[in-house]
């Protein structure tokens, strides 16, 4: 299974729910919403088999670095690619 996001790629930060915070989503809790950047990401796989995917992401302009699990992150919609172009005739 590839990995779903790439290096450089724009996300946002998935907003956590406030009913019962584990320790791990009442840290990230400050992060929701925010959106960053990609910036290096791997993989593990526990004896279970399965494969994990862990990304790096850069936190919008700061030089503040988090680890996230792919399912805590959501594409960046690009405002530019949902215009159309004024040019195209």
């Amino acid at each position: 299974m590839p990995a779903k996001y790439e290096i450089g790629q724009k996300i946002t930060i998935k907003p956590v729910s406030e009913q019962s915070l584990s320790l791990r989503d009442a840290a990230l809790h400050k992060y929701s919403g925010q959106t960053g950047e990609i910036t290096d990401y791997y993989w593990i796989r526990p004896p279970t088999g399965q494969l994990f995917y862990l990304y790096t992401v850069r936190i919008g302009t700061s030089n503040e670095d988090i680890v996230l699990y792919e399912d805590e992150i959501e594409y960046m919609l690009s405002k530019k690619s949902s215009r159309r172009s004024s040019k195209a005739k």
